[in-house]
């Protein structure tokens, strides 16, 4: 299913059928880093890993993180959504794309388009965000949306601290 089209992109909810590009994705060394190691390694963990959090997250959120392809062949990019994620006090934006096309605005491309959805049509306050501490790419591109820094915090299950952001989306702030 189509969530958003943007003039370069479209983002799609993810499919058992994107395994193969999930696995890849997540054994890029940047993923691994930046993001961190969700022990998927064949195209099995991840059929598992899109049913366990990606379809679920559709399915009891509304919203998640979705496949993100270029047009006009839609080959995937990478993925970019909101996510509930444990341990934060709201909605987390998050995105990670193949290294293979880093640098040419698509990361930019789809956090903007989220962005609006979570405005526009999931009514969300306010989102947050997360990225490694020495991720200038990210902090390049958050602080581009708007996110502004908030403080050093630590995720559950996870020893490294993390730079958390936040954007407040409604027309009206507090």
């Amino acid at each position: 299913m189509v969530i958003l089209e943007t003039e370069r992109l479209i983002l799609r909810q993810v499919l058992q059928s994107d395994a193969a590009f999930i696995r890849d994705l997540m054994n890029e060394p940047a993923y691994l880093k930046n993001i961190g190691d969700r022990g998927v390694r064949t195209v099995e963990d991840a059929t598992a890993y899109v049913n366990k959090a990606y379809i679920t997250s559709y399915e009891t959120k509304g919203f998640g993180l979705y496949l993100v392809c270029g047009k006009p062949g839609l080959e995937p990019l990478g993925i970019c959504g909101l996510v509930d994620r444990e341990g934060l006090e709201g909605i987390d934006l998050g995105y990670g794309f193949m290294s293979a096309f880093w640098g040419r605005g698509y990361a930019r491309e789809a956090a903007a388009a989220t962005v609006k959805l979570a405005r526009e049509k999931l009514e969300i306050d306010r989102l947050i965000a997360i990225t490694a501490e020495d991720n200038g790419a990210s902090i390049g591109l958050l602080e581009h949306l708007g996110f502004s820094f908030e403080k050093m915090i630590n995720l559950p299950h996870d020893d490294e601290e993390v730079r958390l952001y936040s954007l407040q989306t409604s027309a009206s702030v507090s």
